[in-house]
């Protein structure tokens, strides 16, 4: 007798859910406490904090809903047999237009084309939703209803262009890879430059004085579509970047708040957390080739879920759903790694203020103002949006 790989993959999809859902139901109760931690008493007022809360917890209940949707529809899409199901219609739909059902690229369009109009339809009241209610409530949309569906259409477009040559190279990728395949897998947006200033000028010299390879600054417009704000670097060797949004630059009230979060950011690449992370990355990458690989050569899998052939496409589908709920767990162990990351990068941007301060920079605000963009997780998290939204995270 086959192992029965569907029913388990389903079995571990549905523990996991209910594990996750335990973890919502923690945070949502840490969420709907009104008190504002000692900790935070004189760092940030109870109006932003009560702000931060209503927030959060708009963003919970929301969740709540859409992970049960969620879990249902997948559960019920591999339970019942639909991807087979759909698999057959769409090479019957090529029969009907005249095209080769045995051609495996031709065929995996006709479904995928499927699959988009199906995601489309789900997806699209919670994207309203979120965007719409929650993120206008909030004051964070800048979208209009017509940017919205204007955004839609031209991903739609987008996909409908560079899909089939994408998918089609994949899959001969995948058909001439053979077992090897992990081996061979392994081996919209504008920026400006930052202006010259003041700030431009506190940054470089910040870069310099902690030994940063600065080569370019550059502003990203976010404004157009959220007022989230964040900041970030790339590159390699001896030739980086930092971005800011400009959401950032317009939040905080002074130039030594955005230097903050830009000491945030570059304690991470003082503390080797950006090289540390890059490796866990690439040893994750050729683990999951190695189980797709797996994946792609077992027929008693590929049965179990209903299918007599193995297309390159359903055995990425199944692949996602046996190995997504072994990811929320490698998640969660990289997430507390990330969260000490995140408290390491926060000391060290105070020292960062500190020694400037004594080698004759103009400090004219204390060290304290660093403390306002941690990432204390206090309240399981109860305000880690607001913090996050000042310190640029």
């Amino acid at each position: 007798m086959a192992f029965p790989y569907m029913e388990a993959v389903v079995g571990f999809m549905i523990l996991m859910y209910i594990f996750e859902t335990y973890l919502d139901l923690r945070q949502h109760a840490a969420l709907k406490r009104p008190t504002l931690p000692k900790t935070l008493k004189g760092v940030i007022s109870q109006e932003k904090f009560e702000k931060s809360r209503a927030y959060s917890l708009d963003k919970s209940y929301f969740n709540f809903v859409h992970e049960f949707v969620t879990i249902l529809l997948d559960s019920a899409i591999l339970f019942y047999g639909i991807l087979p199901l759909f698999w057959k219609k769409s090479g019957s739909f090529l029969v009907l237009v005249g095209l080769n059902e045995e051609n495996e690229i031709f065929h995996t369009l006709a479904f995928l084309a499927g699959v988009m109009i199906w995601s489309q339809i789900t997806d699209l009241p919670f994207s309203l939703y979120s965007t719409f209610v929650i993120e206008a409530r909030h004051g964070f949309n800048k979208q209009t209803t017509w940017m919205f569906f204007r955004d839609l259409f031209k991903g739609i477009c987008l996909a409908i262009l560079l899909g089939p040559p994408i998918v089609s190279a994949i899959i001969l990728i995948v058909q001439k890879g053979g077992p090897y395949l992990a081996i061979y897998l392994w081996a919209f947006m504008f920026f400006t430059p930052l202006p010259e200033g003041e700030l431009r000028e506190k940054i470089e010299k910040l870069a310099s004085f902690l030994h940063f390879p600065l080569k370019k600054l550059f502003v990203v417009d976010g404004s157009t579509r959220s007022s989230h704000s964040n900041a970030y670097m790339y590159g390699f060797f001896k030739n980086k970047r930092i971005v800011l949004y400009d959401t950032l630059i317009q939040q905080c009230k002074n130039d030594e708040e955005i230097v903050a979060v830009i000491a945030h950011e570059l304690g991470h690449w003082k503390l080797n957390h950006t090289m540390y992370s890059f490796i866990a990355v690439q040893i994750l990458t050729f683990l999951q080739f190695g189980g797709y690989t797996l994946v792609r050569n077992s027929t008693d899998l590929f049965r179990s879920f209903g299918f007599d052939t193995q297309p390159v496409l359903i055995g990425l589908i199944i692949f996602q759903h046996s190995v997504i709920p072994l990811q929320h767990l490698v998640s969660f162990g990289l997430n507390l790694v990330s969260r000490a990351f995140e408290f390491q990068a926060d000391a060290f941007a105070k020292r960062a203020w500190l020694w400037l301060c004594s080698s004759g920079w103009s400090c004219e605000t204390t060290g304290r103002k660093f403390v306002i963009y941690e990432h204390r997780s206090l309240n399981a998290g109860m305000v880690s949006q607001q913090l996050s939204e000042k310190r640029g995270e």
